[in-house]
């Protein structure tokens, strides 16, 4: 079957101010659906066809330039949406909380390690934070839509929590004031969904 676009568990004007309603929607329905048609155009009467979006990420041939930007557009996409929430959804706790700060020694120091990743990140990309099996956490970035599940892009683990650092995501509000986006990332982050990943990671 053809990939399709995921519903949002939220209205797109439910992440006000941080992230505005307008350019949710645009980035739902334009952005998004465009990774999602010209994915199922790419994969048509190929073995790919008969794939999950996980298996053809994590199988990825990185010359096939078409699978990667749009399958990887979709996967990120898909991945960010789930991570997002209005307001007050959860707090860092738990295991989590003891892997960041194993790796970075406080809650504050792992999100000024992650907010560089997002700002060193030249052009378009993400920041990620990944989790290994063993437990640790580490945070990366990658470029345009790879992700650390493909072959060769680095970090490695399992991505929790990612932010899209297009202009695409940001710049209707926040024009070149990424930093600013990047601060408010943290009003709108579901830390409950980040530890179910965690968990699933890990386990």
């Amino acid at each position: 079957m053809p990939f399709t676009l995921p519903a949002l568990n939220f209205a797109y004007d439910a992440l006000e101010p941080h992230i505005d309603s307008r350019t949710m929607e645009i980035h739902h329905t334009k952005h998004h659906q465009a990774y999602i048609t010209n994915l199922n155009n790419a994969i048509s009467g190929t073995a790919l066809e008969n794939q999950t979006l996980d298996e053809i990420i994590k199988n990825m041939d990185m010359t096939n330039n078409a699978v990667r930007n749009n399958g990887g557009g979709h996967w990120n996409h898909s991945f960010f949406w789930e991570i997002l929430q209005p307001e007050n959804k959860g707090r860092l706790s738990g295991p989590l909380a003891d892997a960041i700060d194993a790796a970075y020694g406080s809650k504050e120091t792992f999100m000024e390690k992650f907010a560089a990743a997002a700002m060193t990140r030249f052009g378009s990309g993400w920041a990620w934070l990944c989790a290994h099996k063993d437990g640790h956490v580490e945070i990366c970035s990658s470029a345009n839509q790879d992700n650390p599940l493909m072959p060769g892009i680095g970090c490695g683990g399992t991505p929790i929590a990612g932010l899209d650092v297009w202009e695409h995501a940001y710049y209707l509000n926040y024009q070149n004031r990424r930093a600013d986006y990047v601060a408010s990332f943290w009003n709108v982050l579901n830390w409950n969904v980040v530890e179910e990943k965690y968990k699933a990671a890990t386990k």
